[in-house]
């Protein structure tokens, strides 16, 4: 079956028509158009498939909170199709075992390409190097290692997994937080922190790391993901790091191009996120970052918790919020709607760039005839309020709920299989 888009704003530009044919793009004067199925894409912008670098889908382990299924009916809501599924279950992805148990989970739940991140050490601790080799050379085909939601503290530790990820051409994505500086730390360390009576998280924890490791990767020839920059000082280190000719990569997540640390002022546990909630200046500081290309991509930090995991005193709550079909509308809004990025430049940072980073194929030529069709229809005039009973996937632990965000994904092709149609999820494994 032909289907045949027309009248879309590709990659917000031209208007023009794009044709899917097994699997593909294909070009329209080539297609039956009385054969075809034919939808009217006049007014809404057409971008390549959106790939997170940084998503949690919580199995094996806390399936309470997210399952692979759960979470990839999530992203195809959110023009995801393709994620890279954190390590840090349980069992840890330290195995390859694991991994493929993941990828197993993605095919079968078939809504979009779930690509396993393998640990950098076993299980966490930070002790002992996994064997990478290994996980690359898995059924997974794992090309990007993280201990996320732990810090690789140990210089001498990760000194050695750049020289193997270098070895692998894959990337090592760290999680940039000194734990020495962080002990019991809930909240951006300021005068509000002292204010609300909550032990502050510095700036300089996140940069110093940071520093370290450009310096670790650019000895090593390796290549070095930051996860989720969320400081102006961080920003800098990056800044001076890619001048330098080091091989350094950067993440923001939306929450942290959108959201200040205000809003802890409500002592609300969904505000709750590592790395915290920053000021304002920080925000902007991201903001340009990415619109200049010191931040290279997006990533969600799609982090899902079961309802009791949130709703507690907020020094107790667990760190993390939701973030895959929230994503898009706060890029436009932040990004987009404030002129620092046309929908080409979201196309970059929200799909080629992640794929490229990590090694996924059927990107780099988006929306171009012979590519994978991936492809994304969003109506960008659309606005609507986020509400928990909207949200596709296991949790609702959003920071964006009763709030209006603009855009809506209304159609997705993966590979050619339609996921979303007229804004709804088609199929769905098991929840």
């Amino acid at each position: 079956m032909t289907t045949l888009l027309t009248g879309a704003r590709v990659l917000g530009g031209e208007v023009r028509d794009l044709a899917i044919e097994g699997g593909a793009l294909v070009d329209p004067a080539s297609v039956d158009r009385d054969a075809a199925e034919t939808i009217d894409a006049s007014g809404l912008v057409a971008l390549p498939g959106l790939v997170d670098l940084h998503t949690h889908l919580r199995q094996p382990g806390g399936e309470q909170a997210e399952t692979v299924a759960t979470g990839v009916r999530a992203a195809a809501a959110g023009g995801y199709t393709c994620v890279f599924a954190m390590a840090n279950t349980s069992p840890v992805a330290d195995t390859p075992a694991v991994v493929e148990q993941v990828h197993r989970l993605g095919l079968e739940a078939g809504l979009a390409t779930v690509r396993p991140i393998g640990a950098v050490s076993v299980g966490l601790a930070g002790e002992r190097l996994a064997d990478l080799g290994m996980l690359a050379g898995s059924a997974a085909r794992v090309t990007v290692f993280s201990d996320d939601g732990h810090c690789v503290a140990d210089a001498e530790l990760m000194r050695r997994a750049l020289e193997h990820a270098a070895a692998l051409d894959a990337v090592i994505a760290q999680h940039a937080q000194d734990p020495a500086l962080t002990r019991g730390a809930v909240m951006h360390e300021s005068p509000l922190a002292a204010e609300l009576g909550l032990t502050g998280w510095p700036s300089v924890a996140e940069a110093s790391i940071v520093a370290r490791d450009a310096m670790l990767a650019g000895a090593a020839g390796a290549r070095l993901h930051v996860c989720h920059v969320s400081t102006v000082e961080t920003v800098e280190v990056v800044r001076q790091a890619k001048a330098r000719g080091i091989a350094i990569t950067a993440e923001v997540t939306p929450h942290h191009l959108l959201l200040t640390e205000e809003l802890v002022r409500s002592y609300d546990g969904r505000f709750k996120v590592n790395p915290p909630l920053r000021a304002d200046r920080d925000v902007q500081a991201l903001r340009e970052a990415l619109a200049d290309g010191t931040i290279d991509i997006v990533a969600t930090d799609h982090a899902p918790h079961a309802p009791e995991a949130k709703q507690t005193a907020f020094a107790d709550a667990a760190f993390g919020m939701v973030g895959l079909e929230t994503a898009l509308g706060v890029v436009q809004q932040s990004m987009v709607e404030t002129g620092l990025l046309d929908w080409a430049g979201v196309a970059r940072v929200m799909s080629t760039a992640p794929a490229a980073i990590g090694r996924e194929p059927g990107y780099d030529a988006p929306l171009a005839i012979g590519s994978p069709a991936h492809v994304v229809l969003v109506d960008p005039g659309a606005r609507a309020v986020i509400e928990a009973s909207s949200l596709k996937g296991r949790s609702a632990n959003s920071p964006f709920l009763g709030v209006e965000l603009p855009g809506r994904v209304l159609h997705v092709w993966h590979g050619g299989r339609r996921t979303v149609a007229d804004g709804e999820v088609v199929t769905g494994g098991a929840a």
